[in-house]
């Protein structure tokens, strides 16, 4: 068996790409292995700032010889009257046997001609030679270059090629207009450790020969190896590294022999809030800052960068390091100061000449609705005076940061500096902490908002955002959705969803959309735009239900989107589909789903034959005592009378356990009306006895559907 190893040699390139080339190798290269009759025991994938590269090991030095089918032209093709017709001697041919050697089969699109060939194996050599250039030139990114006069792209010009098969040198070419790149032996060591050429003799053994040149090929070692650094490095102040996971892997991608450097910056810096400190290195400078031990949130002034220059040289890299970094907090400190100078109200007016979108106007028009919606939600959830001041007050403000000195240079600080200069503005700490947490969630990972301001404020924005960007027709479509529409949607659920929320978004949604129309040209129809929302609202209740763990037959039945009293009581109350839903999960998990399934399935397929309408839940109502025949009819009626408190009480609690123990104690009594001693014909001849018994089932069939259509599940 043999080791193959690539390299692809480059300028510097991105990050972001090394770790993707990476990715895009792992899910591709064995595959293409494979279907060549080629099966590796093992494929390893390396790579730095310049070289991409993979070690494959095990590799048989050519195919094994096999025998395959090869199909030819349709039989009535290929024989007439029994005789081989020009198509199947030309197969024939074509394929280097003798038309006897043809056979007939049939297949599912009828009979062909067929012929066994024995197919030798090809050197493996030879197949990797074809493979290597898909293997780098079907990678994928962005930004992609020409360099030279040749028309290939890639990150960054590729500058040398070491393709070996155990010892022998795979001779492959990479032409790019007059600039031709031919495989050799030669890779290349550390630009500053090493700057000369590295002869590799052969593919086994090539993280050793690299670590020679002081080049660690091997991401995982090298983000060891800076973890491990960075984390010593800051004990000699006794500190501790905020080591982010998005930076790690950055840095990881931006050196090829690291070490770790403590530099230090004036003390005075640490006046800045600390987000504006932490922007700076890690946004700009790419360091990682240092906090005092046990988790304190107070930075020291120190820093870690990882050099890949030389070791010998730490104490002149930390000093230039320093250099940069005291700069850019120079500038953030201007800023800081330059922006605090006047309240943070005075920048509302400057909102005006920011445009949020052309046909919607200014980040200021944006301000004017959210606060509309804004008080809107503030009194469907019944606000107390003072946390209706405060929301009317943070909508005001929560984009007034916007155009500030420090949120023009550092856009991730939008929110983060509105708190701040909220609070040096003399804002109280409710509106100030709601103009940060109306931003949240910023992602899908990221932390809601807890104060019942912010999740106000934040769910004003985003409506206003959906509603106006969906009248200007622009939905997502696909994996298209530049204005993130469905994040905001998201935000709105899991906020509703996590904070308890009492919110009607239907009526909201009624309410935001006619604010809308009576100020904006852009609706033409407002029937549509609601319908094309709640659509979209649903739609991603049911993906955010499935992600939490809920069944798909789950969520189908809670959400029943094909029942419009179904559709209009999730949007009523989000919190409440939430609560079904995972409480059928629940039920399904412990076995209680199954003891109820068969009884209310069976009495709703029957109880669809009568006309009872799905709201109705009193038996008294609806039944007729006197037209009962068997006793089963009245023990039917009873468990129903019982059964009622038990659904009402669900309804106004959201307790659903109690509603299920209830039909779980009138299954036996139902089975019983069906299949017992008394049992009884639903459908009687006479018409009023038939109704009252439909109406038994129906009334049963009503009070499940308070937790779910259960002819959406499916049995398991």
């Amino acid at each position: 068996m043999a080791t193959f190893l690539l390299e692809v040699g480059t300028e510097e390139l991105p990050a972001s790409f090394v770790s993707s080339a990476l990715e895009q190798w792992r899910s591709q290269i064995e595959p293409s292995l494979q279907e060549k009759f080629l099966s590796p025991s093992a494929v390893k994938f390396y790579g730095t700032p310049r070289r991409l590269a993979v070690v494959i090991e095990g590799l048989p030095l050519q195919q094994s010889d096999r025998e395959e089918d090869v199909k030819g032209p349709p039989a009535q093709a290929a024989f007439r009257d029994g005789q081989p017709t020009k198509a199947a001697t030309g197969f024939a041919k074509s394929r280097g046997v003798s038309v006897e050697e043809l056979a007939v089969r049939e297949t599912d699109k009828g009979a062909f001609v067929f012929v066994q060939q024995k197919i030798p194996g090809r050197p493996t050599a030879e197949i990797l030679s074809e493979l290597v250039p898909q293997w780098i030139f079907g990678l994928e990114g962005k930004r992609f270059m020409r360099w030279g006069d040749g028309d290939l792209r890639f990150p960054r010009p590729i500058r040398w090629l070491v393709a070996l098969l155990d010892q022998t040198l795979l001779a492959i070419t990479l032409e790019n207009g007059s600039e031709v790149c031919q495989s050799d032996r030669y890779s290349e060591g550390h630009r500053v450790l090493h700057p000369k050429p590295l002869m590799i003799e052969q593919a086994a053994g090539y993280r050793e020969r690299l670590r020679s040149g002081y080049v660690e090929v091997d991401p995982d070692e090298r983000r060891r190896q800076i973890l491990q650094q960075v984390n010593a490095v800051v004990q000699a102040v006794s500190g501790q590294a905020v080591i982010s996971e998005s930076l790690l892997a950055e840095v990881t991608h931006l050196v090829e022999w690291p070490t770790a450097v403590l530099g230090k910056f004036d003390p005075e810096f640490l006046e800045l809030p600390t987000a504006v400190i932490t922007m700076e290195m890690e946004s700009h400078q790419r360091y990682f800052p240092v906090r005092q031990q046990e988790d304190a949130p107070d930075l020291l002034p120190y820093f870690v960068t990882v050099s890949n220059g030389d070791p010998a040289k730490a104490d002149i890299i930390a000093q230039g390091n320093g250099r940069v970094i005291r700069a850019r907090l120079s500038d953030g400190k201007f800023f800081y100061d330059a922006d605090r100078q006047i309240p943070l109200e005075s920048y509302v007016p400057k909102l005006t000449a920011v445009t949020f979108e052309e046909s919607l106007g200014s980040v200021r028009d944006k301000v004017t609705r959210l606060s509309a919606i804004a008080e809107r939600i503030a009194e469907q959830s019944q606000l107390s005076p003072s946390d209706r001041s405060a929301v009317q007050r943070a909508a005001l403000l929560c984009k007034a940061d916007l155009v500030t000195q420090m949120v023009g240079e550092f856009p991730e600080l939008q929110g983060v500096m509105g708190q701040k200069y909220a609070l040096s503005s003399g804002e109280s700490a409710a509106v100030a902490t709601a103009i940060f947490e109306h931003y949240l969630p910023r992602g899908a990972q990221d932390q809601l908002p807890q104060t019942r301001v912010g999740q106000v404020v934040g769910i004003a924005d985003r409506l206003d955002t959906l509603v106006g960007i969906f009248s200007l027709g622009k939905l997502p479509s696909g994996s298209s959705d530049p204005f993130a529409l469905r994040r905001a949607a998201n935000a709105i659920v899991n906020v509703t969803w996590a904070a308890d929320l009492p919110l009607n978004l239907k009526a909201l949604l009624q309410q935001v959309i006619a604010d809308f129309a009576a100020e904006q040209t852009t609706v033409t129809d407002t029937a549509q735009l609601q319908a094309q929302l709640e659509d979209f609202f649903l739609q991603r209740i049911r993906t955010l239900l499935q992600e939490k763990g809920v069944d798909y037959d789950l969520v189908n039945a809670v959400l029943a989107e094909d029942d419009p009293a179904y559709t209009e009581q999730a949007l009523a109350d989000m919190r409440d589909v939430s609560d079904r839903a995972r409480f059928l999960q629940t039920i399904r998990n412990d076995g209680t789903l199954a003891d109820i399934y068969e009884t209310v399935n069976r009495a709703a397929r029957l109880a669809a034959q009568g006309t009872l309408d799905f709201t109705l839940l009193d038996p008294a109502a609806v039944i007729d005592p006197g037209l009962f025949q068997q006793p089963s009819e009245q023990a039917f009626f009873d468990s129903l009378l019982q059964l009622l408190p038990e659904t009402q009480a669900a309804q106004t609690e959201r307790n659903y356990r109690q509603l299920v123990a209830g039909l779980a104690k009138a299954a036996p009594v139902v089975s019983n009306f069906f299949d017992g001693p008394d049992s009884v014909l639903v459908m009687d001849e006479n018409p009023d006895i038939q109704r009252n018994r439909l109406n038994l089932l129906g009334l049963l069939r009503n009070h499940a559907r308070v937790l779910a259509d259960f002819g959406a599940i499916i049995k398991s």
